[in-house]
């Protein structure tokens, strides 16, 4: 029974994973998660801008999630998404973090200028932006 349920969880990632593919990122990295809300009969695209503070099981695992966190009128609010989800259109990278921890839980304590994360400045450089910059 239970490698049949392990067989169909492995061919709908294989099925999802072949008609996208999501950028590669990690805890601590900024990201804009892009998902379809459908209300009524309408289908829109709404955007989620936070840190990812914990990502589960991997990329290739058909129940692997990821939760990002971000501060909306100064209220934290945590949203958490399934990597395999037909719902997500997109998640673009916006910053990467420097952390030495797969899960930042401890940032749900802290506030302001503490709850900040180092960023990679090297990142611009490899991803090609600061191409677009110096063309400008």
């Amino acid at each position: 029974m239970n490698n049949i349920l392990l067989n169909f969880a492995s061919e709908q990632a294989k099925k999802i994973h072949t008609n996208r593919s999501l950028a590669s990122f990690k805890a601590g990295d900024t990201v804009n998660v892009k998902y379809k809300i459908t209300e009524g009969g309408n289908t829109r695209i709404q955007a989620f801008k936070g840190v990812v503070i914990a990502k589960t099981k991997g990329d290739k695992n058909y129940s692997a999630s990821f939760t990002v966190r971000k501060i909306s009128s100064n209220i934290g609010v945590e949203r958490k998404f399934m990597v395999c989800s037909p719902l997500i259109a997109d998640v673009e990278i916006l910053k990467r973090g420097i952390v030495r921890r797969s899960k930042l839980y401890y940032l749900r304590s802290l506030t302001g200028k503490a709850s900040r994360i180092k960023e990679k400045l090297d990142f611009l450089v490899a991803s090609g932006a600061a191409e677009d910059v110096s063309a400008a």
